[in-house]
């Protein structure tokens, strides 16, 4: 079992970074965790990063340092203990140059346990009796000095995590679930996106998504603008252009000023330091262009004869779930259960440990070769199939 960490060692210099990298890149496992900003940039502002390894605690802070020799620590054969991983996985990919090479996700890992998406402050107080502080949770951590409250709560985050973590593949590899919660971990290294491609930003947009022909390829190339023209200024989109303002200016093709702060959607905001020219001039620039419309990802249509099967499939397996003790939002969502009635061979719940809980039986309901139905007492039991219809209406008259 991991013992708790000594004093937290504030990072401020090149040299202390270098020790503290040379140290923790020894460990087998080190707990990690971040806090930042993104309210008003298009990058996230790394503030502080939390690690702890050993008998060891240090709060790094990247304002006074850079991080990215952190990197060989996170690159290297230790696994890597976060809780809630996925921001902190793409602001550790932008400021380091890379996420960590292996990963345990103490919220994916009690998910498998009967917790659902439980906090951090959570697990601690349900395995560990320890009450997190709450106070400097919404502080601003860009500010310099830190006071030393808001230091010893960003050291908290890390200071038992590898107990946590500890605890949490004991009772996994108990029930048989540890390769479970570690492919799951795998699986968010994998699909995370640690960079926004302007070229997909329309896929991001309701309005643009259901638009059609040259509208929706203008809409298209106006995202791809505005996404490309917030990263150059560090602005979140929002304070380019609406999602409704891409659209309408699509759409609206404005050839002034006026036309364009006409349009619903447009924003006093969108329109400061030039960006109202700016936009203005891509969309002289474009006018006249045609252009090719990026292809719609449009599933396979669900055959209508399986559409009120899915309430009831969605329903049944989150009720085996919750009986098995692992979070629904791990075992199938709904979204799942649709792609695997429309037969998509990417289905997640085609792969792995699901392939068997929830994949299989869901064959054998569509083949007819097992049933659903009601115990009488409120919950649905997976039975095999009589084949006896039972009548409800007689086809023949009085005798």
């Amino acid at each position: 079992m991991s013992r708790p960490p000594r004093d937290l060692e504030l990072v401020t210099t090149e040299r202390d970074l270098a020790a503290v990298i040379t140290d923790a890149a020894r460990a087998d496992a080190y707990a990690l965790d971040t806090e930042f900003h993104r309210e008003r940039t298009y990058f996230p502002q790394l503030a502080l990063v939390q690690i702890a390894w050993g008998d060891r605690l240090a709060v790094i802070d990247p304002l006074a340092v850079s991080v990215a020799p952190l990197a060989e620590v996170l690159q290297g054969d230790g696994l890597a203990v976060l809780h809630a991983a996925e921001q902190d996985l793409e602001v550790l990919a932008g400021a380091c140059g890379t996420p960590p090479r292996r990963i345990f996700d103490t919220q994916i890992g009690a998910g498998f346990i009967g917790y659902s998406s439980p906090s951090l402050a959570t697990l601690h107080q349900q395995l560990l009796g320890v009450t997190l502080a709450k106070e400097a949770r919404m502080s601003d951590w860009l500010q310099r000095p830190l006071p030393e409250p808001m230091l010893a709560y960003a050291a908290a985050d890390v200071a038992r995590l590898l107990e946590l973590s500890d605890l949490l593949h004991e009772e996994l590899d108990a029930r048989g679930r540890l390769p479970w919660a570690e492919e799951e971990c795998d699986r968010l290294l994998q699909e995370a996106a640690w960079e926004r491609s302007p070229a997909t930003a329309w896929e991001r947009i309701k309005e643009v998504r259901r638009m059609d022909g040259q509208p929706r390829a203008r809409a298209q190339a106006v995202a791809r603008w505005r996404e490309e023209l917030a990263a150059r200024l560090n602005q979140p989109v929002r304070h380019v252009l609406s999602d409704l303002g891409v659209a309408a200016v699509a759409q609206r093709m404005p050839r002034s000023l006026g036309q364009l702060r006409d349009l619903r959607g447009v924003e006093p905001r969108n329109l400061r330091k030039g960006t109202d020219k700016e936009l203005l001039a891509f969309l002289d620039e474009v006018r006249d262009t045609t252009f090719d419309e990026e292809p719609k990802k449009r599933p396979a249509k669900l055959d209508p004869g399986l559409k009120p099967a899915v309430n009831l499939i969605t329903s049944w397996a989150a009720q085996q779930a919750t009986e098995a003790e692992i979070d629904p939002a791990l075992v199938a969502t709904r979204g799942d259960i649709e792609a695997l009635l429309r037969g998509e061979s990417d289905c997640r719940a085609l792969t792995g440990w699901r392939a068997e809980i929830i994949a299989e039986p869901v064959r054998r309901l569509v083949e007819g070769t097992a049933a659903l139905a009601f115990d009488g007492r409120g919950k649905l039991v997976l039975e095999e199939r009589s084949s006896i219809p039972i009548s409800t209406t007689s086809t023949k008259g009085d005798p």
